[in-house]
């Protein structure tokens, strides 16, 4: 009985994180995923957004933790804290075998982590950037 108390308040816990995050990024649930790995010692979250536009999704940021409520700790730590640190990129960009030019948003700590993001879950030949603008800090 103790245990399933225990799994339930685990799963609630990660639930109430995880609208934490969307409803800080102000995000619809449907354009964020949660992409948990279990490493021997430790949990990898990659959040990802989805574009509604052109449904084409990207990684907002990785962070791990002990487990998955501490790597959703981590995460909704560095919205709060981190994110308006960050550079903000602005990026040109195209599927390869597309006539569509899509502009995308990042936050980075640099050019290669936001060029990181674009091509996260993607082979390096499917996309084609046109131009990468570090943006005025506001």
């Amino acid at each position: 009985m103790l245990k399933n108390t225990i799994i339930l308040d685990t799963k609630l816990r990660i639930n109430e994180l995880q609208e934490k995050i969307i409803n800080t990024l102000k995000i619809e649930k449907e354009n964020v995923r949660f992409e948990f790995h279990q490493m021997p010692d430790y949990v990898d979250l990659d959040l990802i957004t989805i574009n509604p536009n052109h449904q084409q999704s990207f990684l907002f940021h990785s962070t791990e933790g002990r487990d998955k409520i501490e790597a959703l700790e981590q995460m909704l730590n560095y919205i709060n804290i981190q994110l308006s640190i960050e550079n903000s990129y602005t990026v040109q960009w195209k599927l390869t075998g597309s006539i569509k030019i899509h502009t995308s948003y990042f936050r980075a700590k640099n050019i290669l982590d936001a060029i990181d993001k674009l091509y996260f879950g993607r082979s390096i030949g499917s996309v084609i950037i046109y131009s990468i603008n570090l943006n005025p800090m506001s």
